[in-house]
C-alpha cells in the first residue's frame, strides 16, 4: 500500500509538473488531473493507510484525555 500511494504519487506531481512545462493544448488538464488524483486518490488512500489500526477516541477531547494532559501538564512542572 506504501508503494502504491509513492507511485501515484509521483505520477500525479508529474502530471502537474508536465502541465506546467509542456506547451500543449491538454497542459490544463494534466494540471487539472493531477490535482484531481491528489485530492481525490492519494489523500483519502494516504488517510485511510496511516488511521486504519489507531483508535479515534485517543484523539477526542474527552474528559479523561483532558485530564491526563492536566496530570502531564503538572509532573512537567516539577
Amino acid at each position: 500500500m506504501k508503494y502504491l500511494i509513492l507511485i501515484l504519487l509521483i505520477a500525479a506531481f508529474g502530471s502537474i509538473l508536465a502541465g506546467y512545462f509542456l506547451d500543449n493544448e491538454y497542459s490544463q488538464k494534466l494540471i487539472g488531473f493531477g490535482v484531481m488524483g491528489l485530492f481525490f486518490i492519494v489523500f483519502p488512500l494516504f488517510s485511510y493507510y496511516r488511521w486504519k489500526d489507531k483508535d479515534v477516541k485517543d484523539y477526542m477531547l474527552t474528559k479523561e484525555n483532558l485530564d491526563k494532559m492536566r496530570e502531564n501538564q503538572k509532573e512537567k512542572k516539577y
